[in-house]
């Protein structure tokens, strides 16, 4: 019953008590007075279902503020590394009992499967590349990885795999071109997970995706 209701109920009520101590007082004792007529309170009104709002997040809000400071300050020998090497493509390849400090704390970001638990169960939307891990015949995909540059797991590193969410959709989609870019929304967990194409520190239950637009 809304609000509003409630002056009108207690108005109600103290009508009712005084309407009987009235009666009491004008009514011989071997009488009864009457009770007040029953009524029915209207039967409340089910609510309606909200719509879900999606969050929309970053990349980097998924990284927790140690990992994210490491990467973002990366140690001063990367630049001694040739592109295409083993230690540009693989993280902590080159890692030495030498390296501690900022250089070994970069080597752990690389790898990190570090979550921010506050996103558990939180609905997003996020904005990605998507590296397909389940599809059919139509090339329907149902499962897949979502990353955040194009080319990750497959023909560049991987990222770190809090930068690394893996989706369900069992509804499926189709994609064109894997280096178009697609809006993700649904419930994010930090649940991690192992995959052939690499680990995802996250998971998701798709609800819907689109072509990202800027």
């Amino acid at each position: 019953m809304p609000s509003t209701s409630f002056p009108r109920a207690l108005l109600l009520v103290a009508a009712l008590v005084g309407a009987c101590a009235e009666s009491d007082e004008n009514t011989e004792p071997d009488k009864v007075a009457a009770p007040p007529p029953e009524t029915t309170s209207p039967s409340p009104q089910e609510p309606e279902t909200a719509e879900v709002v999606y969050r929309d997040v970053a990349w980097e809000d998924l990284i927790p503020g140690e990992d994210l400071d490491a990467l973002l300050n990366p140690p001063e020998y990367l630049d001694t590394i040739a592109e295409g090497s083993a230690g540009d493509r693989i993280p902590g390849e080159l890692e030495s009992p030498e390296r501690t400090g900022a250089e070994s704390r970069y080597q752990q970001a690389l790898t990190s499967t570090r979550i921010k638990p506050e996103y558990d169960r939180q609905s997003v939307r996020i904005p990605g590349f998507v590296v397909p891990l389940a599809f059919d015949e139509e090339q329907t995909i149902t499962r897949f990885l979502l990353v955040p540059y194009f080319g990750a797991c497959i023909h560049l590193p991987p990222p770190p795999p809090n930068q690394v969410i893996y989706a369900d959709f069992p509804q499926g989609f189709q994609v064109e071109f894997l280096y178009d870019p697609f809006h993700v929304e649904g419930q994010l967990r930090t649940l991690p997970k192992d995959t052939e194409q690499g680990t995802a520190a996250y998971t998701m239950e798709v609800k819907r995706i689109y072509p990202y637009e800027e």
